[in-house]
């Protein structure tokens, strides 16, 4: 990892009913846990409430925290194409909402999450959440478990150095072209 310098990663599980969220500091090749909770969207009316109050929630994250960086979970294929169009909404607004404060994006789906903090792909929430209880060494487990998640997306960024899946904004493919020149034909 070498001497990396000290950022803050900002983790987003994007949700229709909890958004979770957690955020670490790096500072060299250990996480720092700084914090995690839920924006409850449960008390919003229609799903364009929901919408709003996400971005909102985004924007109020960002200007606490003062990421350097925004991991966001992507949506999970289920057999249910609404619910997809939901979370893939709720997860396109929070990206738009870092979008416009020029930070960058990255996205991670939930089996590479898993593998990053428990070696096992189809890890249920509650060993995530276990794992990120000790290697934090927090005493208590939070009301919801969407919290947990908005964390391990943040340490699933963090171990990755910034390698991401999918980087938004222009130049991504420049820059890999540019760092990986052997790699292209």
């Amino acid at each position: 990892m070498g001497n990396l310098p000290e950022r803050i990663i900002l983790g987003i599980d994007p949700g229709t009913t909890l958004m979770g969220y957690g955020v670490i500091k790096s500072a060299g090749k250990t996480p720092v846990y700084v914090d995690m909770d839920v924006v409850d969207l449960r008390r919003e009316g229609d799903h364009y409430m929901k919408l709003r109050k996400i971005y909102e929630s985004t924007v109020a994250l960002m200007e606490k925290y003062l990421p350097d960086e925004v991991a966001i979970e992507a949506p999970f294929y289920g057999k249910n194409v609404q619910s997809m169009l939901k979370l893939g909404r709720a997860q396109g607004v929070a990206m738009a909402a870092v979008l416009s404060r020029d930070i960058p994006v990255f996205e991670y789906a939930p089996r590479k999450i898993k593998l990053a903090i428990t070696s096992v792909g189809d890890a249920s929430k509650e060993q995530v959440a276990g794992m990120l209880m000790r290697m934090f060494d927090l005493k208590e487990l939070p009301k919801n478990l969407d919290a947990t998640d908005g964390l391990a997306a943040a340490v699933c960024h963090f171990y990755q150095n910034g390698i991401a899946l999918s980087k938004s904004g222009s130049g991504s493919w420049e820059d890999f072209i540019r760092k990986n020149p052997g790699r292209i034909k």
